[in-house]
């Protein structure tokens, strides 16, 4: 059971029909908002370790040594949307994503300003280690949100914006970390000012959102849109017990598990680009500690037009399958990343473009996969099937990044890291591959 203060909010009695489609918008619109912010501050927090290591290295640790202790956010991140994932469902989302917020924040805020926090990679693996499982609360009452406030027919949209928090996060990330940097000059601010900033983000976060139209004395979207799925009925209104979310639509759901390790190399991807590029651009490409706060900002920003487009492709183009949209960006991906290591050191331009373009276009498949997961199952089970993917992603591909990447680099160089992405890029393809069929088949079947 949720713990008592964590409980869904009760429904209320149905308002007058004459205010139900102003507040209903209204609501909508106030909660997406909330959610959005509310991820985006977990974004600040959540990486920010990752521009503290170049600093690091230079105070003797290897890069092995901090690519474990970074793996504890992988770790601790993966374990805990699956697992507070399904608390998430019998939650109420406006104080879960909050509560997880602020405590994430503290968390990095104690990294940076406890110097023992810092003095050894047990240390640091340990609070990272907190820091990921905080972390892991973030997304499961966002998808909580979004199924309960917005529609089927709609939701593939809504989420291709919402996911843009992750990209806004991140920018903002990287400007916040130069902004600590300029106001305090210790490296240490690389640490707690993100921390400090993203307690505004969860307050925000808490005002806004509310948990679903029925708390809010609304009828269910699906009523309100009169969107209902198939095998709709008022029980999927109830909520569900752990058991029977695990058991009755999770472990059974053999599409769920295709796309589960999919994620997995779509992670490795990400992450491997992602949170090694400030020290290879910095060792490899001679990139100054500036250019590469920028090239870090920028690999975030370029992800928001790639996501709009990679949810559009997927809607429109291929009407509303995931798989083709997927494939077509990991393939772009692929050709992307062997620019990056192929562009001549101290070339800035090549470097920074294949960067963007690696940005523009890896949050796309991440997005899908989200979407994917919670049009697999009832709603009150969404936040454990979006879980589950992000378990893979975080355990197979984003810890794999950390740990072995970083054992990779010290001991057979960058280009074998390099032969590892592009590795993941050929086998995200391959298991995204094993939907294709499942997805036609029901687009033919809603055709019918």
């Amino acid at each position: 059971m949720s713990v008592n203060f964590l409980a869904p909010a009760k429904h209320k009695p149905l308002i007058a029909k004459d205010k139900i489609d102003s507040k209903y918008g209204s609501l909508r619109v106030q909660s997406f908002i909330g959610i959005f912010v509310g991820y985006a501050g977990y974004y600040l927090v959540r990486n920010n370790f990752s521009l503290a290591m170049p600093d690091l290295i230079k105070q003797g640790f290897t890069k092995g040594d901090l690519g474990f202790a970074f793996s504890a956010v992988s770790i601790a991140y993966g374990l805990s949307k699956f697992l507070m994932g399904n608390v998430s469902d019998r939650s109420n989302a406006r104080l879960f994503l909050s509560i997880g917020l602020v405590l994430s924040a503290c968390t990095m805020m104690f990294m940076g300003l406890v110097p023992w926090a810092t003095s050894s990679i047990t240390i640091m693996f340990i609070v990272l280690f907190v820091n990921g499982w905080f972390s892991g609360m973030g997304w499961p009452p966002c998808g909580r949100v979004v199924v309960h406030w917005f529609s089927i027919k709609e939701r593939g949209r809504v989420m291709s914006v919402w996911n843009l928090a992750h990209n806004v996060g991140g920018a903002l990330m990287g400007r916040v970390v130069a902004l600590g940097f300029l106001l305090f000059a210790t490296w240490q601010s690389r640490l707690y000012f993100p921390g400090i900033v993203a307690l505004a983000f969860a307050f925000i976060a808490f005002l806004l959102i509310r948990d679903t139209p029925q708390s809010c004395g609304l009828p269910p979207i699906e009523e309100y849109k009169n969107d209902y799925p198939k095998n709709y009925s008022g029980e999927q209104e109830k909520e569900l017990t752990a058991k029977q979310i695990f058991f009755n639509f999770i472990f059974n759901n053999r599409m769920l598990w295709y796309i589960a390790f999919a994620n997995a190399f779509v992670y490795l991807i990400r992450k491997g680009v992602q949170d090694w590029s400030p020290t290879y651009l910095i060792e490899v490409k001679h990139f100054s500690a500036n250019q590469t706060s920028w090239a870090y900002t920028n690999f975030e920003i370029a992800g928001i037009p790639g996501t709009l487009l990679c949810g559009w492709i997927s809607d429109k183009v291929f009407k509303g399958r995931r798989a083709p949209a997927i494939i077509i960006y990991m393939l772009f991906i692929l050709l992307a990343v062997v620019i990056y290591w192929q562009a001549p050191s101290g070339n800035v331009w090549i470097a920074n473009t294949s960067l963007i373009l690696i940005g523009f276009l890896i949050y796309g498949p991440v997005m899908l996969i989200g979407v994917q997961a919670l049009d697999l199952v009832p709603k009150k089970a969404a936040g454990t099937a979006a879980g589950l993917t992000g378990f893979f992603g975080y355990m197979g591909g984003a810890l794999f990044a950390n740990i072995a990447i970083g054992q990779v680099l010290d001991h057979y160089g960058w280009d074998a890291s390099f032969y590892v992405i592009m590795a993941a890029c050929i086998l995200s393809i391959f298991f995204t591959a094993l939907t294709w069929n499942r997805e036609k088949a029901n687009l033919l079947a809603q055709r019918s």
